[in-house]
């Protein structure tokens, strides 16, 4: 089934996409569970589109309760091959200021609890996927163009760190991070690099600075307020990146390696596939069922 090739997650704030028309809302159930919600499937700039908010309407799930899973292999089944995400995060530099938009193309994993959610593989079915370039370059072009079309201030590249959450960092915890070079930080986007990797779909993510992390020393005169309306500004900057980025992606073919990722990265002979386990992953690895691996690896 291809309902839709370009795929948008939405964080925080961001649960809906105004420019949509022809909308139809998509239960897409997966071997992995359900989604974090229905999937919103339109037409923005002539191209159909799945969009899906990351924590649900009305903003379910904690960052940890969010099912990776099923959200990327959900995208899988509805033919998406470029997966945007957008993620609202919190500044680690002076440089990157609050409504800035940041594209990073790395990440550092700081999470705990996730190991479930992080891959598809196991159960008698181990990859290796190549993970040292986590984000894909061709579509990070396209969100900075995007950026500058929109007249939206963006930084390219940067890493973006992860953490547990749902609490936020410790003064301590925010300096460590800063020490070590990191950019932005967040709760979401490395499980979604991860598994959009192993499902060979190209991702990027468009990072939203909505305040700078507790490192910074006008941290406390930041009020609640002031937050929520970078964060609802940020909501409206990143809906418009994304309608020249879904216009530029619409006639541009893929011509990166994310689609064929998996090429060499499953170790375990076709031979020894427990059939329950090639079941559940037909999606993503249906194609490589006849490959030839050899069984001393």
């Amino acid at each position: 089934m291809t309902a839709a090739k370009i795929g948008i997650i939405g964080g925080s704030g961001l649960y809906q996409m105004p420019e949509l028309t022809d909308v139809d809302e998509v239960q897409v159930e997966t071997p992995f569970g359900n989604p974090s919600d229905k999937f919103i499937i339109g037409t923005l700039e002539g191209e159909r589109v799945a969009f899906l908010p990351r924590h649900g309407l009305g903003h379910r799930f904690t960052p940890t309760e969010v099912p990776f899973r099923a959200n990327i292999y959900g995208m899988k089944l509805l033919g998406v091959d470029r997966i945007l995400s957008a993620s609202a995060v919190g500044s680690l530099q002076e440089k990157y200021a609050p409504l800035d938009m940041v594209i990073p193309d790395q990440f550092l994993d700081r999470t705990r609890a996730r190991a479930k959610e992080s891959t598809f593989f196991g159960e008698g079915i181990v990859a290796h996927i190549a993970f040292a370039h986590p984000v894909c370059k061709d579509l990070g072009d396209v969100l900075e163009a995007s950026c500058r079309i929109a007249a939206i201030k963006a930084h390219r590249g940067g890493t973006y760190i992860c953490m547990e959450g749902p609490a936020f960092s410790t003064v301590a915890e925010s300096n460590v991070y800063r020490s070590w070079g990191m950019d932005v930080i967040g709760m979401t986007n490395l499980q979604e690099a991860k598994l959009a990797r192993e499902a060979e779909i190209c991702y990027a993510t468009l990072a939203l600075v909505t305040d700078y992390d507790c490192w910074h020393p006008g941290h406390d005169a930041v009020t609640v307020e002031t937050v929520i309306e970078y964060l609802n500004k940020n909501v409206r900057n990143a809906q418009l990146i994304m309608k020249h980025a879904v216009k530029t992606l619409a006639n541009q073919p893929r011509t990166c390696k994310c689609e064929s990722a998996l090429k060499n990265a499953i170790f375990t002979a076709p031979s020894l596939w427990p059939e329950a386990t090639a079941r559940r992953l037909q999606a993503i690895i249906g194609k490589y069922k006849n490959q030839d691996l050899d069984d001393s690896l």
